[in-house]
């Protein structure tokens, strides 16, 4: 489903992680890759060609380490706005999906995005794949969800909006290519219903395991073996995480806006939560535009 994919570095000390990690997405589809080597500057004539000079070597080492897919692997620096040109790159090689690795860099173990993944997130146009890379006891890079099994069981928590219903489709497209466990999640937001409407629970809880039941028809007929349906009551990016950070979740599928439609729908929201804190690798579905 994802025949091209392009695949963003900085080359620090987790990328070669992260080459090796996306090396194992196979099952979903990859036959090619792009690397990019993103730099933050423009306007600086021949900077390109030098900076090729000088990171060439560590290139070509993330790049075998990324062809361990066995699929074919090109790559390139990429100098300018990164936003603009990690859309333009994707659109020249026809990626259907970027792969950004996350870093964990805070005590409290959130990923303090910057540079290129905050770029690849929150500017996304196209499906994006963040896959979270921490440092173990020993300071050795290593991704949480090694080795890579994405297809194992999805997580995929909606909200029931538009943006929710076309990442259910890209959900769909997994099942169909050989997800058999799913596990579909609805929030009941706390805080929304309030004193006001929490006596009106029972009432909302059956009108969404009904809705989530309807999902769950579409997901069987398509193949799935096994789809169970969660409707707790809490802090929606608490609840989900939680269901994340389960040893089984090999994935999780959500929609997001981005900031290239309106700022303010990312930052601080739950698919920006899950991006920042999810073990699992997350998969962030743009809404169309």
């Amino acid at each position: 489903m994802f025949s091209r994919i392009l695949v963003l570095t900085d080359l620090a000390a987790e990328s070669a992680e992260l080459a090796r990690c996306a090396a194992g997405l196979a099952s979903l589809g990859v036959q090619e890759a792009h690397l990019v080597y993103c730099l933050p500057m423009d306007k600086l004539p021949g900077l390109r060609e030098s900076m090729e000079s000088l990171i060439g070597d560590d290139l070509e080492k993330a790049r075998r380490q990324l062809a361990a897919g066995g699929w074919p692997v090109t790559s390139e620096v990429a100098v300018g706005p990164l936003g603009a040109e990690i859309e333009r790159i994707a659109a020249e090689k026809d990626c259907s999906l970027v792969v950004v690795g996350s870093r964990v860099r805070s005590l409290a173990g959130d990923v303090l995005f910057g540079g290129v993944a905050a770029e690849a997130i929150y500017s996304a146009r196209r499906p994006t794949l963040v896959i979270r890379i921490h440092a173990d006891e020993g300071g050795v890079s290593k991704c949480r969800a090694w080795p890579c099994g994405p297809m194992e069981r999805v997580l995929f928590p909606t909200d029931f909006s538009d943006n929710a219903e076309h990442a259910f489709g890209f959900l769909e497209r997994l099942v169909t290519a050989g997800v058999r466990r799913v596990a579909l999640l609805h929030v009941q937001d706390r805080a929304r219903l309030g004193k006001h409407l929490e006596h009106r629970l029972a009432e909302f809880n059956a009108t969404d395991q009904a809705r989530l039941g309807r999902l769950k028809e579409r997901l069987l007929k398509l193949g799935a073996e096994d789809v169970s349906i969660e409707v707790p009551y809490g802090h929606p990016a608490g609840e989900a995480l939680a269901a994340a950070q389960r040893p089984d979740t090999s994935l999780v599928v959500m929609g997001s806006q981005g900031r290239g439609f309106l700022s303010e729908v990312f930052v601080g929201s739950v698919s920006h939560h899950m991006a920042r804190r999810s073990a699992a690798p997350v998969l962030l579905i743009p809404a169309i535009r």
